[in-house]
């Protein structure tokens, strides 16, 4: 098991959310994520960091896209900046946390297909998180 790719924290029922606010998921960052998303321009890093805290309290984040190729809940954040587009990739549908699987600048010359090495790379983490998710 990667250092990234640990358990989330199994839920004791004793964090309670601040008065008003929903209760908070974990956030598990699976591979390299945590370090991709990094190293993304500080805008880019900022406005997906303030979306993926959205999600982690549950809301629905509206520009938010499904991927329905890997399955019900991946999604995708997208952000232009400066001529470049950014992505990141996340699972909600699972129970015990929000799993974010890639994030990454896209540099697809196909339109805007996916490209092949990107959706190899979700799909792996993607089958991982789903591991961590049902382990006790």
């Amino acid at each position: 098991m990667g250092l990234r790719d640990r358990k989330p924290p199994r839920d004791t029922g004793s964090a309670a959310a601040p008065e008003g606010e929903p209760p908070s998921k974990p956030l598990v960052w699976m591979g390299s994520s945590k370090a991709d998303i990094s190293e993304l321009p500080g805008p880019v890093k900022s406005s997906f960091g303030h979306r993926l805290r959205q999600v982690q309290q549950g809301k629905t984040v509206p520009d938010a896209k499904a991927l329905a190729v890997f399955g019900a809940g991946v999604l995708e954040l997208r952000e232009r900046f400066d001529g470049n587009a950014f992505r990141t990739v996340y699972v909600v549908s699972l129970k015990k946390a929000v799993y974010v699987l890639h994030a990454f600048m896209k540099k697809s010359k196909s339109g805007i297909a996916l490209p092949k090495p990107d959706a190899e790379l979700i799909e792996a983490r993607l089958k991982r998180a789903r591991a961590l998710d049902t382990e006790d």
